[in-house]
This record gives C-alpha cells, structure tokens and sequence, in this order.
C-alpha cells in the first residue's frame, strides 16, 4: 500500500469542564472528525488522506484544532461547516483557508526563538 499523501489531524481531547481552556471534544471535536472522514471518503480520499483523531494537540483555546501534514498547516475554531471549505481548498486545491489558519506566533509550544534539544 502506498503512503498517504496527508494526514488531517482532529483533536478530540477532553479536558475538565471547569478548564478555563476549554477543550475540542466540547466543541464539537468528535463530530467534525467523523465529517473529515465521511466528506474524504465520500471524494475518493480514502487511503489517500488520512483523517485522524487526536488527543491534545494543545491548542485548546483555540478549538476546534486541525492539523494537515506534511503541510504543517494549523486550524483553529473550526467547525463542521467548515470541512467542504478545507477540502477543496486545502486538501484539493492546495491552498489553506486563510480565515482559519492558526498563526504560528499563536501557536502555543516551545518559543521557536528558544531552540532547545528534546533529548537532553
């Protein structure tokens, strides 16, 4: 079998209801991964592009968080309506939706400007 050319990552992770971040799974994690999957194989995508559900990808205020590799692109507040959107945009024409697009300067993590080894 081939690689799969992408993987759409979905965050379904569930944090405590008091969390001030919030999580993806209460807003509506599980149901935008399950239209990723529907909507891609629905075009022909199957094993071609992988959607993928995934705990935390820590970005929770920013959720519903999606993940396309290898593009390296991030996706905040997403939401069901905006899956066609995604696909034929990004998945199809290869250009990312703007409006959902997480800045990387938004991104939570390691500060980029702090290189640090993983390992040590």
């Amino acid at each position: 079998m081939a690689r799969f050319q992408r993987h759409v990552f979905i965050c379904t992770n569930e944090r405590a209801s008091d969390d001030p971040k919030g999580c993806c799974k209460s807003k509506g994690g599980a149901e935008l991964a399950e239209a990723f999957k529907k909507k891609l194989y629905e075009r022909g995508y199957k094993r071609i592009v992988r959607p993928n559900k995934a705990g935390c990808l820590d970005q929770c205020a920013l959720g519903c968080a999606v993940v396309v590799y290898p593009d390296g692109v991030w996706y905040g507040r997403v939401t069901v309506a905006d899956v066609d959107e995604i696909i034929d945009s990004h998945i199809v024409g290869g250009k990312p939706v703007a409006r959902l697009v997480i800045p990387d300067e938004a991104l939570s993590g390691i500060d980029p400007d702090q290189p640090r080894d993983p390992f040590s």
